[in-house]
């Protein structure tokens, strides 16, 4: 390339964006805002290492999607970026190190990746093992404990054993230790897993960490606001012998606290790296300045940030819409004639998003969308490879890289049904239990089992002998091999038997058969351990399908990282939206995440951006009055209200309301003395004049300090 089409690759550029790409030698933190071309600058940072000298090869970015990194990818191809970055994940970073130093990490490398079902059966096992009551110790409730409690923030089986000192906590440990006994067992590893064991293999071998560190001279982590304990010790190791470390991301849109992601992380960076460059992006190329005003109204009230403001680029736009429905069906109806009035317009399917708090609210939506037959894609793609036939099927696979996976093996022995039953089963397990070998290596000595009739022996060895000869073919291309087991396995004949639902299933695997074809294509060197890695680390992110011409309907978890020309938010209730177990959140930090959950849902949203409520919700089976939530008024003074033309209420009344609290405002002062009904007396910290929609901050002599809307809070001066 020369060095004219390189100064022009840079043209488009902006000061702020430069300055970050440029950034050659020592930590640099960017603070990304939404829409700010973050993955540009990532990507184009990449190509200026590589412009200065700096070899590819020692150039490591690390991002949280498979989505995200395939578009780093494309985007690097794009540039005319040769070969050698390593782009990826977190998770297949890991996978990638674990294999490769598999004998100092104590595992082996075949080993599986267990999904969430994988995990449930293990940890119910557990519980089992350790003679507990599932009733006092609940397996979800255990796993997520391990999860969350132990492994993020990693404690080892023996550190927490240590530390038990009650009879739960001793309890804990045990289960805790059983459940890594059986991932040994089965050769597999959790999620959880492949972060904790690389973080503890970077710890505790120097001259591994000093080898990798050196390799990757120079790295880039994108969304830094959304790593764990154990995702940052390990950027800690891996940048330890150069310090070019480049953290990019906005603390304003950390919202994974809930599975471990601390944003003390990047608030922390500066104190981590004393000599770091700090760079804010804070253009914003993707939504209106109307939007962006209200996201910024609202996140300005978070504590746990950087400060920074989103400049607009765009030329103003509507103003976001706000709409009150009598209930969640008349809500979801709405929306669906709203999307049918902007489809007639012109508007394409693939430009409007709907997004909500919990999965639970996706029923409704699908109703009204299916009544008024409107294409919709629930954005929820790990569903697809929890299919039975799906499981089925890469159980099989599963086991020809690791005959370990005593899940895997347990699920197909008898899949379809060949004859060997639920006392075959024990007797082999005992076997191979008095031996202390694997179940496979016992069905493999299945002749040698004397508690075995003759006929059960036999049926055990056609099976054995036809996963051996599959596994002959492990090295290849993944469909042809995954083509073959479907029908030796006799998969496929016990599908055409089962009708109308075995030829939905029969769609489903050729879904698979197609996406194994694309692996194929695409990958230089295919391998079935490599196909099985990337579909266990797949996310409800990387489901999304952009060209489907279907309305994308998903959590606000999901929607980070996306962009829509039309985004629909529902359910703006307290309790929905901030969830409800922000109510009893003492140090505001689930408040703060649920605003910052709120955010990102806002700025996903280029143009339109429609917000709903509904008077009254169905939860748990009772229909509840609701309260319009908070962040609705922290949005700021002025927005539209637009009630629809079907709403049954009383207007005057809800004005006389209003009106009556807004005569109350200039009582509530910073220092005075107030009673609550629920949380008693406290002290005015703040306190926000909207006028009708006004936002009092109370610290209560509980210690807590509560954010609440003034004509629903119903305080009394003291």
């Amino acid at each position: 390339m020369t060095h004219t089409t390189r100064n022009t690759r840079y043209e488009r550029l902006t000061p702020s964006q430069r300055k970050a790409v440029f950034h050659i030698e020592g930590p640099l933190l960017v603070i990304a805002g939404p829409g700010s071309g973050k993955t540009a600058v990532i990507t184009y940072r990449i190509a200026a290492l590589i412009d200065s000298g700096k070899a590819a090869y020692n150039i490591c970015a690390i991002t949280f999607t498979n989505k995200a990194a395939d578009e780093m990818r494309q985007r690097a191809i794009a540039l005319g970026i040769p070969p050698g970055p390593h782009i990826s994940t977190f998770h297949s970073l890991c996978v990638r190190i674990l294999r490769r130093y598999a004998d100092n990490a104590a595992i082996k490398p075949n080993f599986s990746i267990y999904n969430d079902s994988d995990q449930a059966r293990c940890i119910k096992q557990a519980v089992k093992d350790c003679e507990l009551d599932t009733t006092n110790f609940p397996p979800a409730r255990m796993l997520d404990a391990i999860s969350s409690r132990l492994k993020n923030n990693l404690v080892d089986v023996d550190t927490f054993k240590a530390q038990a000192d009650d009879f739960f906590t001793k309890s804990l440990a045990k289960i805790y230790a059983r459940y890594q006994d059986i991932l040994t067992e089965h050769n597999a590893l959790d999620f959880d897993d492949l972060l904790a064991k690389t973080a503890f293999l970077l710890r505790d071998c120097p001259d591994v960490c000093s080898e990798l560190s050196n390799r990757f001279k120079f790295l880039l982590i994108d969304e830094y606001q959304d790593t764990n304990h154990a995702q940052y010790k390990i950027a800690r190791a891996l940048a330890s012998e150069h310090s070019n470390i480049c953290a990019t991301g906005d603390p304003d849109q950390s919202i994974y606290r809930w599975r471990g992601a601390d944003i003390r992380n990047i608030l922390a960076f500066e104190k981590d790296w004393p000599d770091a460059t700090v760079v804010k992006l804070e253009e914003n190329f993707r939504s209106t300045p109307n939007i962006l005003e209200r996201a910024d109204n609202l996140i300005s009230l978070n504590k746990s940030r950087k400060e920074k403001t989103l400049v607009p680029t765009k030329p103003p736009g509507k103003d976001i819409a706000v709409t009150v429905f009598e209930d969640e069906n008349e809500e979801a109806e709405g929306l669906a004639h709203q999307v049918k009035e902007m489809t007639d317009q012109g508007t394409s399917l693939n430009d409007i998003a709907i997004f909500y708090r919990v999965n639970a609210q996706s029923r409704v939506l699908e109703e009204a969308f299916f009544k008024n037959k409107i294409p919709y894609q629930i954005v929820r793609g790990v569903e697809f490879y929890n299919r039975k036939e799906i499981r089925d099927l890469l159980a099989y696979l599963k086991i020809l890289v690791n005959p370990d996976d005593a899940i895997a093996l347990l699920r197909i022995i008898n899949t379809p049904a060949r004859g060997i039953g639920k006392t075959t089963i024990e007797r082999v397990r005992a076997y191979a239990n008095q031996n202390n070998t694997s179940f496979f290596e016992a069905l493999k000595n299945a002749e040698h089992i004397d508690s075995l009739a003759k006929a059960a022996q036999a049926k055990l060895a056609v099976f054995v002998n036809m996963i051996e000869n599959f596994k002959k073919d492990v090295a290849g291309k993944v469909a042809p091999l995954a083509q073959r087991v479907f029908v030796e396995s006799g998969l496929e004949q016990s599908l055409h038997a089962a009708g109308d639902e075995g030829e939905t299933a029969l769609e489903n695997v050729n879904e698979l058969f197609s996406a194994a074809s694309q692996y194929d294509h695409l990958t230089e060197q295919p391998s079935l351990l490599d196909y099985l890695q990337q579909i266990a680390l797949f996310s409800d992110a990387d489901a999304y399908d952009a060209s489907a011409g279907r309305i994308a309907l998903m959590t606000l978890h999901a929607a980070k990282g996306l962009e829509f020309e039309n985004v629909f938010i529902v359910g703006l209730e307290q309790g929905l939206l901030p969830h409800e177990r922000s109510n009893t959140d003492e140090d505001r930090q689930e408040l703060e995440e649920e605003r910052r959950l709120f955010f990102v849902g806002i700025t996903r949203a280029k143009m339109g951006l429609h917000i709903s409520c509904a008077r009254y919700r169905t939860l748990r089976g009772q229909q509840l009055r609701t309260i319009p939530s908070q962040f609705l008024y922290e949005l700021g003074p002025g927005f539209t209200d637009q009630t629809g033309e079907n709403q049954h209420f009383d207007r005057d009344s809800e004005i006389a309301q209003i009106s009556s609290f807004s005569i109350l405002n200039s009582k509530f002062k910073k220092g005075q003395l107030v009673r609550h009904k629920t949380f008693g007396l406290g002290t005015v910290k703040n306190f926000v004049d909207m006028g009708e929609n006004s936002i009092v901050e109370v610290e209560f002599n509980s210690g807590r300090t509560k954010t609440l809307m003034l004509k629903y809070a119903h305080l009394s001066k003291v």
